[in-house]
């Protein structure tokens, strides 16, 4: 069962995204910012992330850059109400695969997720 992090600071996201990948076969994990994201992929096997992009402290796009210092090859989805191409452009060096500006339809997202994932 693929495995996929979920960081965002608002429970209301972080639940509404479980809600969508729990039923379409996936393992769901959680983190409220990207300092505790960064605890989480070093703690889980994580296929996919998904994280917000304005999150108090260490914001979504430096969490990507810790990420790619430290190796990470999961795919990076952006889930974000930003529409930078500046943001969006440093994002992708930072491993960042898809852009996604909120609010965001469930069934897109799940199949970028599942192609992404080769499923």
């Amino acid at each position: 069962m693929p495995r996929i992090l979920v960081v965002d600071d608002a429970k209301t996201m972080r639940d509404l995204l479980k809600d969508l990948l729990i039923p379409a076969g996936f393992e769901v994990v959680e983190a409220e910012n990207g300092e505790h994201g960064l605890e989480m992929v070093g703690a889980h096997a994580i296929d996919l992330i998904i994280s917000d992009l304005n999150m108090p402290g260490m914001d979504g796009v430096t969490m990507c850059s810790h990420l790619k210092q430290q190796g990470n090859t999961a795919p990076i989805f952006m889930l974000t109400t930003q529409t930078s191409p500046e943001l969006k452009v440093k994002a992708k060096e930072y491993g960042v695969v898809a852009w996604i500006v909120k609010p965001h339809n469930d069934d897109v997202l799940l199949r970028g997720i599942k192609k992404v994932l080769g499923m």
